[in-house]
């Protein structure tokens, strides 16, 4: 494990740590990666005519069309252009060489034992947040079948360090990753959810925290996109219709839309000249929504899904709730003193993994380094 950890905290942040000059320009460079590819299909369709590989790649290069078209000044990069395979490691290593700012995985969801499982959901680096329940099974499975592909690559134990796909101690270190995009990555999260509400895949299965593989070794903010269900009837004919890719690349457009708008004024770039989005209405800015005590403490949880404080995955602490916009921020042991919170976080890091340090002030939420 500890081979894994170093060799992790490594792959992080290899490429584009010092790359502060050209960001201070604003987000110029963007990856969209189609999931699978070449010998790995990914999900099939149950009459074998339509393969999850071929439908990430057409929807990713519209994606693509679409932001060289509006944005001339973004560098967009696919990690595939045909369908060819690719690793999960070497998908991260496109990224990471571009030094791009932002980077998203396209995915489709299959469960054949359940058709009628329908929609669209979305998902950053972390440890899934439902463990004692169902869903924390199904989204498990989900992990697997898409982490898997692994085991098609030569000596992947090496290239992952030991990581196997199926163990859930494997997981442990994920979050360490990607902490420091976190906040960012959640904000793209949110805003494909909201982009993508109320089109074609009308179904939202919300944003969640999960430990994809293909997301681990980004130094960039990151997410993925399970944009349907190949198994269910009604969200294939949509991945099936060459409108329904169109329209389901569009929501992804404007969310990046959306994404960059903030990002560049977050850097003070407000002149910025970033298009409207198509949908405006179904795309909008982030608000706060609840105010909640000024002081420190550990987030453990962030998630569209709004979750009882007396829930297991709680462990019997009772979290303050934190909502911007659609997502929950969920954060236990608020104290007004950061020594002890540091003390609380130092006791229960190894029992919310992923979980770190945030200060609360005037409603907002900012991770401690």
């Amino acid at each position: 494990m500890l081979s894994f950890l170093a060799a992790a905290l490594f792959a992080v942040c290899p490429y584009n740590v010092f790359a502060g000059e050209d960001r201070a320009l604003g987000l110029r460079t963007v990856c969209i990666d189609p999931g699978h590819g070449g010998k790995d299909p990914g999900c099939i369709s149950s009459d074998k005519k339509t393969f999850e590989s071929r439908v990430n790649l057409d929807i990713a290069k519209r994606v693509s069309a679409l932001i060289k078209d509006a944005c001339p000044e973004v560098k967009v990069i696919l990690t595939r252009s045909t369908d060819t395979f690719v690793t999960l490691a070497g998908r991260a290593d496109i990224a990471n060489r571009g030094n791009a700012d932002l980077f998203l995985s396209i995915h489709v969801n299959s469960v054949p034992s359940a058709p009628s499982a329908n929609g669209y959901s979305v998902h950053i680096l972390g440890q899934s947040s439902k463990k004692d329940r169902d869903l924390f099974a199904y989204n498990m499975d989900v992990c697997r079948r898409e982490n898997s592909v692994i085991k098609l690559e030569d000596d992947y134990s090496t290239t992952y360090q030991s990581f196997d796909p199926s163990d859930p101690e494997s997981f442990i270190f994920f979050n360490l990753m990607q902490n420091s995009h976190l906040e960012q990555s959640l904000l793209f999260a949110q805003d494909i959810e909201k982009a993508m509400n109320g089109g074609v895949i009308r179904n939202s299965r919300g944003v969640w925290q999960d430990p994809f593989l293909v997301l681990w070794k980004t130094s960039m903010p990151s997410a993925l996109v399970e944009v349907g269900f190949m198994s269910n009837s009604k969200d294939l004919a949509v991945l099936r219709s060459e409108t329904g890719r169109a329209s389901i690349a569009k929501e992804i457009y404007n969310a990046f839309l959306v994404f960059k708008k903030r990002y560049d004024e977050s850097i003070g770039n407000s002149a910025a000249s970033v298009p409207e989005p198509a949908r405006s209405a179904k795309v909008s800015e982030t608000v706060n929504e609840v105010k909640a005590p000024a002081g420190y403490g550990i987030q453990v949880l962030a998630s569209s899904k709004t979750m009882k404080n007396d829930d297991p995955y709680f462990k019997g602490y009772k979290p303050v709730i934190v909502k911007k916009g659609s997502l929950n921020k969920y954060i236990i042991c608020v104290s007004e003193s950061i020594d002890e919170a540091r003390s609380s976080f130092s006791k229960l890091r190894e029992h919310f993994s992923g979980s770190f340090l945030v200060e609360i002030s005037d409603g907002e939420v900012k991770p401690l380094r």
